[in-house]
């Protein structure tokens, strides 16, 4: 039996084949405005496991409120932080956590939830195509990535060749701005405390399902004991 590739392997190899049609001057933008963040990232200023969460509010594409503390009494919650709708990289990481990591946390009675700044009437396409099975919700204005300290703004090149395309990336997720949040994924217990925070200043690494799935267990266990 063909034993699946990991998720970042399935990156990899979409970024691989893409290098081979892509424009060389686009992709040498889209590799360097990724060098640039990696290498220039405040990894300091990233929310880290034991932080305390304050209450937020995020809107489901749906229609529904999404409040912290009513999420925290079903039990964990997982927030997965990604950048639009249209970005292709999320286009393969979110049907892979559908696949992977949703019906072990469902299991687990954990909360997933994918957090984009994209306005909602935009952000409902990426859960409708690919029928995902877990909350997708609007994070207006990034006021949540802010307060994790996960946010990057499109560098110079990034701009320009947006801006010639016809695709500035705030027309894109209507929110008017350069700002996306960087992938991350964030779990946090009952009591409002982050147990596992993983942050990629390059958004085609991302966090592999079991690393999850293994800090949302630990939860359970230490509740247990």
């Amino acid at each position: 039996m063909t034993t699946a590739l990991s998720l970042n392997e399935t990156l990899a190899e979409f970024q691989s084949k893409r290098a081979l049609t892509m424009p060389a001057d686009k992709l040498k933008i889209n590799v360097d405005q990724r060098r640039l963040l990696f290498e220039t990232a405040d990894r300091s200023a990233f929310i880290k496991e034991g932080d305390a969460v304050e209450p937020f509010i995020l809107a489901e594409v749906d229609g529904e409120e999404l409040k912290l503390d009513a999420l925290l009494k079903k039990g964990p919650v997982v927030l997965v932080f990604f950048r639009f709708a249209g970005c292709p990289a999320c286009n393969i990481a979110l049907p892979y956590y559908n696949s992977y990591l949703a019906p072990e946390l469902k299991q687990l009675g954990a909360t997933l939830v994918g957090v984009s700044p994209q306005v909602p009437e935009r952000l409902r396409d990426i859960k409708e195509r690919h029928k995902l099975d877990f909350l997708i919700a609007t994070d207006a204005d990034n006021t949540l990535a802010r307060r994790f300290g996960i946010l990057y703004s499109y560098d110079e090149p990034s701009r320009r060749s947006a801006i010639e395309s016809g695709n500035p990336i705030g027309n894109v997720t209507g929110t008017g701005t350069w700002e996306l949040p960087m992938p991350a994924t964030i779990v946090i217990d009952r009591s409002g405390t982050v147990r596992f925070a993983d942050v990629s200043p390059d958004w085609l690494v991302r966090t592999e399902p079991t690393d999850v799935i293994d800090a949302v267990k630990a939860i359970e266990a230490r509740a247990a004991a």
